[in-house]
């Protein structure tokens, strides 16, 4: 035990070596993920820069969810297209595995807060109009962000400092293709009740907290939507609104699947492929999701590629 304590030992992560028919497609499939993600978020960032009609409360957040979109998708992919490249499993040190775990929750957490924050945007917006530019003021956008990151932040020390102080076996087998939070906890060999604890408390907090509170204000938001008078308002609310709804969707759905589950309730197989689709998946569809059900989103890049074509 006393080797257990005071080695810091490397973990060898398993990644998708047991499908190695697989790895080969899987390899190319997640490169162009990766890129169309790199290509599509850079976009939203650039758009809501640039374009005049964009800068609002709403643009600002979906900014700020497009980069973390982009960090998000760039602390995993890498070091998962490096394994799918190689016919065996590949080890990450103890402090790579720390890192990776360390912004994954950082990112993730931060996500969470904005989406909340964005659903407060659209029922403030919807809602009440009288009183929104005086409530979301860029004060009131900053600091929404700000403590999205604060967020994060927090989580993310209070899980590794429990998670990594934890003994390890000399040579432990992470059957996943990242350092996720529950497959490393539970390589831990004594003490993993308290950051079970804490990994149930978090995702009670930051899971199913903001996805009430996003639900109770689309309901709200939905009411307001029938009781308008014109049908143009509605087709215009419900555009912006349902684009939101469904990366919400995206988002929290895989999510609670993953991490509000007994132990052992799914496969080893049924949780990587989960863990793809919202580290690798989620973020390319987001900003496409928001250009092509927003006409605002929409029109600002066709104005910008019209202008890029015209320029000499």
């Amino acid at each position: 035990m006393a080797e257990e304590n005071h080695t810091l030992p490397e973990f060898l992560l398993l990644g998708f070596s047991d499908l190695r028919a697989l790895q080969g497609p899987l390899f190319w499939v997640v490169l162009l993920v990766y890129l169309v993600t790199l290509l599509s978020n850079s976009t939203i960032i650039l758009l809501t820069q640039a374009s005049p009609a964009l800068h609002s409360p709403m643009y600002y957040f979906l900014r700020h969810l497009s980069v973390v979109e982009l960090l998000y998708t760039s602390d995993i992919v890498p070091r998962t297209l490096a394994d799918l490249a190689s016919p065996h499993p590949q080890a990450i040190s103890f402090q790579g595995c720390v890192a990776q775990m360390y912004v994954f929750i950082v990112l993730g957490i931060s996500e969470c807060c904005l989406l909340t924050a964005m659903a407060y945007d659209r029922y403030l917006a919807t809602c009440r109009p009288l009183h929104y530019s005086a409530l979301m003021n860029w004060r009131a956008c900053m600091a929404m962000v700000a403590v999205s990151w604060l967020m994060g932040i927090i989580t993310a020390t209070t899980h590794a400092s429990l998670i990594f102080t934890l003994p390890f076996p000399s040579h432990p087998i992470v059957p996943h293709f990242l350092c996720d939070i529950l497959p490393v906890l539970r390589l831990a060999s004594a003490g993993k009740h308290k950051s079970e604890i804490s990994v149930v408390t978090a995702t009670v907090v930051f899971i199913m907290v903001p996805f009430s509170l996003i639900m109770a204000s689309y309901a709200r938001i939905l009411g307001a939507i029938l009781a308008m008078a014109s049908t143009q308002s509605r087709r215009k609310v419900f555009s912006t609104c349902s684009s939101h709804l469904l990366v919400v969707f995206l988002f929290f759905a895989t999510a609670s699947i993953t991490y509000i589950q007994p132990q052992g309730g799914s496969s080893v197989t049924m949780n990587r492929i989960l863990s793809l689709f919202y580290t690798v998946i989620t973020p390319m569809l987001n900003p496409i999701i928001y250009t092509l059900r927003n006409k605002e989103v929409a029109g600002a890049l066709r104005h910008m590629v019209k202008r890029q074509v015209s320029s000499p």
